[in-house]
């Protein structure tokens, strides 16, 4: 079993879509993320009726470990619905890409997988080019 299907069947595991209450629904989205250290945390969606108290996969999986361990380098990242990424899928939102460029400069490097099938990844720097946040990190 290589990484990627390990982070696969993990993340799976909180894939059972469900309305937690009239208003927030959850476990549509989900994520894994592989720590600098090579663990992993899984993350899921949840959205409410107000926009702004949404919480993606992506950054629930990398506050998952940031809480756990204190770690802010993800090495690896997926992302899916009821199935695994495929023909250019499991791309992050803008407001994950963001958060995981503030949380540390070497997330810039990280391999998000985009096709599960082909292993076809693609680097979070090349997802936000130019990025504002170079020069406050450069300093």
């Amino acid at each position: 079993m290589d990484i990627w299907q390990e982070m696969y069947e993990k993340a799976k595991n909180e894939y059972h879509p469900e309305d937690v209450s009239p208003f927030i629904t959850a476990h549509h989205v989900v994520a894994a993320v592989q720590s600098e250290s090579g663990k992993i945390f899984t993350g899921f969606c949840i959205e409410g009726a107000s926009g702004v108290i949404n919480l993606c996969a992506e950054r629930v999986a990398t506050l998952n470990m940031y809480i756990n361990t204190g770690e802010t380098k993800v090495l690896r990242m997926i992302a899916f619905r009821n199935e695994p990424p495929k023909l250019n899928g499991g791309m992050p939102c803008g407001a994950c890409r963001e958060f995981l460029m503030q949380l540390n400069y070497e997330n810039r490097n990280m391999e998000i997988l985009t096709d599960y099938e082909t292993r076809k990844i693609v680097y979070l720097k090349d997802l936000i080019p130019n990025w504002w946040g170079d020069k406050r990190y450069n300093k």
